[in-house]
């Protein structure tokens, strides 16, 4: 995926500006604190500006692989252009490495803490449906609801006027159980084998749970179908609760105020779960950084 700008459904991105270059400098700043993280008023001000933007820049000792999740001997950018970033030393020139020669480094434990990062292509292969492409069933079922255009299934003021199109593909997404593919076992042999410092996903299918790795290893960026909140009177639910309506086509409504009750992924204008910040400091901490199945880039219109 060369853009943001086609995303399958496992990776839409419904927030705006900046990205990587304030993460870069959150993690700078927490380090100058001694690894406290970073405090609840920055917190606030970051929290709408830490995904996007251009590839970003490996550092010494974080191998990045951009979307190449196949193996075989594909270059794969090493880079210690943002060694004063981390703090960590090394020179300027870039390296060119393999599949092979990262499988090789993790093979003979050189990289004890790897962090992930993943996006909608390691969810192509298990067969996640892309909501934009007219050539796919989902298209056509949100057709009937005569959506002005399809990221507004993922817009707030749309849901509360109607929220069917949305359920129609959670529907599709949540009931239709995808299975996770080989890719999503990779991770999860990293988290067997101790291996696994943190897994962030830009994926809202939920496979990476299905694939055994434990809650307490991922951030999911933009949150998951496993909780849920009332849009009116906010009061939260295990996301199971939900599904008895949703499964025959029903509204799921709060048993207190009878308030829509939405799953708790992020849509546009709504802020980054919390998660996401309290590991910042995993990124100083990892010896190896792997980015899969995207290219880290916004679309224009968030730009």
């Amino acid at each position: 995926m060369a853009r943001w700008a086609r995303p399958a459904l496992s990776a839409f991105r419904p927030w705006g500006p900046a990205g990587w270059r304030n993460l870069y400098t959150e993690v700078r700043d927490v380090l100058g604190e001694g690894h406290q993280g970073p405090s609840p008023g920055r917190m606030d001000m970051v929290a709408t500006s830490l995904w996007g933007v251009k590839k970003a820049p490996g550092a010494v000792g974080l191998a990045v692989l951009n979307s190449g999740i196949t193996g075989g001997r594909r270059p794969v950018s090493f880079s210690a252009s943002a060694s004063s970033i981390f703090g960590r030393g090394g020179n300027s020139k870039k390296e060119k490495l393999f599949l092979q020669d990262i499988a090789e480094l993790i093979q003979a434990r050189a990289c004890r803490r790897v962090v992930v990062m993943v996006g909608a292509g390691i969810s192509t292969p298990s067969g996640i449906p892309d909501f934009r492409s007219p050539r796919s069933g989902l298209y056509s079922s949100l057709q009937q609801y005569d959506l002005p255009y399809p990221e507004a299934i993922f817009e707030l003021t749309f849901f509360s006027h109607n929220p069917k199109p949305f359920f129609t593909l959670a529907k599709e997404l949540y009931l239709r159980s995808y299975r996770p593919n080989v890719i999503h076992y990779f991770l999860r042999l990293l988290h067997d084998k101790g291996l696994l410092l943190r897994l962030y996903t830009q994926n809202i299918d939920g496979l990476e749970r299905v694939s055994g790795i434990p809650a307490s290893k991922l951030v999911e960026a933009h949150g998951s179908f496993a909780s849920a909140t009332c849009t009116v009177c906010r009061r939260p639910s295990p996301g199971k609760d939900i599904w008895a309506d949703v499964a025959v086509d029903r509204i799921p409504r709060c048993p207190v105020c009878t308030g829509v009750v939405k799953p708790d992924i992020v849509f546009f204008g709504e802020a980054l779960p919390q998660r996401f910040l309290m590991h910042v400091v995993d990124f100083p901490m990892a010896d190896l950084l792997l980015i899969l199945g995207t290219s880290l880039e916004l679309d224009r219109r968030d730009r």
